[in-house]
């Protein structure tokens, strides 16, 4: 996987966020490195249960909640475009 492939997929997980999630920003309002939940974008764990559904669907890539690299899979928006762009079956 490449930079670049990222790069592009970042903007398109970042609507996917928003859609999701309901969020009133736009996917420029979402710093790629800044922390998806706490601090940064203040998502929470039924946040993370609808996005990894959402993920489910539109890649493939099944995110179990029991996981235990959820914490650097989401991370930040960065690191869950990098862990699709990986794993993603579509």
């Amino acid at each position: 996987m490449t930079a670049s492939a990222t790069g592009t997929l970042e903007p398109e997980i970042a609507r996917l966020i928003i859609e999701s999630l309901h969020l009133e920003i736009t996917e420029d309002e979402i710093d790629p490195e800044a922390p998806l939940f706490g601090e940064g974008l203040g998502l929470d764990s039924i946040d993370a249960l609808e996005l990894a559904l959402s993920i489910s669907r539109n890649y493939g890539l099944e995110l179990k909640s029991d996981d235990e690299r959820n914490h650097r899979i989401f991370a930040s928006l960065r690191d869950l475009a990098r862990h699709i762009e990986e794993f993603r079956t579509k």
